[in-house]
This record gives structure tokens, C-alpha cells and sequence, in this order.
């Protein structure tokens, strides 16, 4: 965000309201302006969310509208075509409805058609994300693009660094945590839901824990009971588990990525997955499944493990085989931090969308741009 600020671009940022908007209005002095957006489907709601980004983009006269999310994304290019904005793009960033069922799949999918349809150009954050896209019928190839080697954002390396995290200070967070120094940690950060994996990954972490004494778990990440409740024998194995650490919602992620030696991300549906590569900035090797967007954020073989979804022995295997290896682990921590400096510094990142930014608004308005 910065990034694009500091090339000369008048940034406004519309979300829906709360404490992380009015925090970003306070820490980086952006315009931001709040539209409740339901996230889940609900037609009055939405219909008046749609009403008030109209009016919004009509009386701003903006150049370009680029949005993300898919609730956002529909809402966006359907505002920012009744306002004639001249250059309409969003960033598809996974697909919810690919473990969805029955109406609710089938809405949400047209709605991601409807998006490639309306906006004047897309981007999806990885390759096969691309791939699927296209594939799938959804958008045209000449109408979908992804910049650089994927993400949506890149990483801050200032902020992923063992040289701020690391040595004692991962030290002091394992105490805290009750983690013997000497301990393997594995560690998973995102949603503790279905579709993220978790009751394959306590499974296979109890596996582990009935092998060796010396492997931990750490959860970084809030319980979404309203949207993909956990069942209920998981939620009793979180409670109870012995070595799992359910550290809850963070701001400071890094803090507990510093502090482990595995990154374990066994999702069902991704985008580019990333929290993959700001894991690979702490120089943690990954295992992750073999789904669309997370084949593209590990190099299998040189930065992780890539095993099939929903397959508690494969996942548990593949732990095990980092777990006995700490040349291993290193081998693939190294490479996949020297990826993230080569292909995805948040720098290098935003540079491309301010420069997508100008091309596309030279191609719609050849008169603005110089």
C-alpha cells in the first residue's frame, strides 16, 4: 500500500468498518471509507451495500477500481460498471465454493463469472489458480493475468526476519508457550476450520505425538464456529491434546512462525497461500496439500512436502520425514527464504501492480498517463 502511495497514486480504501479499517486509516494516513458488506449472501443487505459503493464511485470519478474478496469483487464490478469507471480489475484470490455443495456453489460461482465478465481485466494470484479459472469457464484467457511469480501482496521482509524474531527472543516465545527449547514445533497459522485441514492435522500430529515425546503443535489463528465449525470429537482433541497450543488470533504471527521448525498448511482450498511464503521468510520448510494455488507457493522437493488433501497418513508421513532430518529442514528453509527475496519482497510485489496500474489507465485514458 505504501508502495503505491509513494508513486504519485491518490489511494482510497473501501471496506467494510471495524477496528483493522480504522487502523490502517490511523497507521499508514490513508482515505479509507467504510460500506458494510455481509459476507455471506443476504439480498437486502447486499442490495444496499451495492446502492452505497454506486453512489460512492459515481460522486469519486475514479479511474481504476480494483478489488478482492468475493463478496467485495461482485459488489465492485457491478458499482464500478453502473459508474463507468474506466478501468474495472479485481484479484481472485481462491475460490470458496470448490468445497461448497448444491445452490450455494452454484451462486458463487456465477458470481466469480459475473466478475470476469463486468471488470475490464482480472488477476489470479498463482498459475493454477490461473489455470483453474480458465478451465473452469470463468473467465477468458486474454482477460486473466498473474504478475510476477504470484501473490497478492508479497511479504514484508522487514517484518518476516529471523534477525528481529529469532535467537532468543524465539526462545522466550517457546517459554511462554511451555515448549522446551529442545522440542520440534510444527506450526499451523489460519483459520482452525474444516477446509483448512485442522482434523487431518490433529490426527496426524497425534500420530506423531505417540512416536516421540518432542514434537509440539502451535495454532495460531481464531475458531470460525458461525461459518465452518470444527466437529466436535476435533474440538475435544484441541482442548485436550497434549503438546497442542492453541495460541488463538495474533497480530504478530511471525513472532510464533520464529519460534518453530515445520509450517504446516494442509488446506482443502487456497489461494496462493500467503502464509506459506511468510513462512518461508523465517526460513520454516512447509508442508502443504496438493491443491490449486498451494503448488505454486512451495517448490516441492526444494522449499517442502507436497501431500494430497484430506489424507491424514500421507500428512503425517511427510511431518515425519522433516521431523527425523534437521539437514533437511534447513536445506529447505534456506531455499524457500532465498525464494522469497528473488520473487515475492513486497517491494518488488507492489511495484508491478503500480506499474499494471498506470499500463492498464494509459490503455483506457492514453491522455492521463505519461
Amino acid at each position: 500500500m505504501l508502495v503505491i502511495m509513494r508513486n504519485g497514486i491518490d489511494l482510497t480504501l473501501v471496506s467494510s468498518p471495524g477496528s483493522e479499517l480504522d487502523e490502517i486509516a490511523r497507521t499508514l494516513l490513508v482515505r479509507c471509507y467504510p460500506i458494510p458488506m455481509a459476507r455471506t449472501p443476504n439480498p437486502v443487505r447486499d442490495l444496499v451495500s451495492l446502492a452505497r459503493l454506486t453512489r460512492f464511485l459515481i460522486h469519486g470519478r475514479f479511474d481504476i477500481v480494483h478489488s478482492s474478496t468475493p463478496k467485495a469483487g461482485l459488489l465492485t464490478a457491478l458499482a464500478a460498471r453502473i459508474a463507468n469507471v474506466p478501468v474495472r480489475i479485481h484479484t481472485y484470490t481462491g475460490q470458496p465454493w470448490v468445497e461448497l455443495q448444491g445452490p450455494i456453489r452454484r451462486i458463487a460461482r456465477c458470481s466469480d463469472r459475473i466478475v470476469g465478465l463486468l471488470d475490464t481485466h482480472t488477476y489470479a494470484d498463482s498459475a493454477s489458480q490461473r489455470m483453474f479459472l480458465i478451465n473452469e469457464g470463468l473467465v477468458e484467457p486474454a482477460k486473466i493475468s498473474v504478475l510476477g511469480a504470484g501473490s497478492i501482496s508479497g511479504v514484508d521482509l522487514s517484518r518476516f526476519s529471523l534477525e528481529k524474531w529469532g535467537g532468543n527472543t524465539a526462545d522466550q516465545t517457546r517459554c511462554e508457550l511451555g515448549i522446551p527449547r529442545e522440542a520440534t514445533v510444527i506450526i499451523f497459522v489460519g483459520r482452525l476450520t474444516k477446509d483448512k485441514g485442522i482434523c487431518e492435522l490433529v490426527r496426524a500430529f497425534e500420530w506423531l505425538g505417540a512416536r516421540s515425546n518432542h514434537v509440539h503443535l502451535v495454532l495460531v489463528g481464531p475458531l470460525e464456529p458461525e461459518r465452518d465449525p470444527l466437529p466436535a470429537e476435533t474440538m475435544s482433541r484441541l482442548r485436550n491434546g497434549h503438546r497442542i497450543h492453541n495460541v488463538g488470533f495474533s497480530l504478530a504471527p511471525e513472532k510464533y512462525l520464529a519460534a518453530a521448525d515445520i509450517f504446516c498448511l494442509p488446506s482443502y482450498r487456497e489461494g496462493f497461500g500467503s502464509v506459506v511464503i511468510e513462512a518461508a521468510a523465517m526460513e520454516l520448510p512447509a508442508v502443504v496439500t496438493r491443491i490449486t494455488g498451494l503448488v505454486d507457493s512451495v517448490v516441492e522437493g526444494v522449499t517442502g512436502l507436497i501431500v494430497q488433501p484430506k489424507n491424514a497418513c500421507d500428512l503425517g508421513h511427510a511431518l515425519q520425514t522433516l521431523i527425523d532430518s534437521d539437514q533437511l529442514r534447513r536445506s529447505l528453509g534456506r531455499a524457500g527464504r532465498k525464494r522469497v527475496v528473488q520473487n515475492f519482497d513486497a517491494v518488488l510485489v507492489n511495484g508491478s501492480v503500480v506499474a499494471e496500474y498506470f499500463r492498464l489507465l494509459y490503455i483506457a485514458r492514453p491522455g492521463r498517463c505519461c
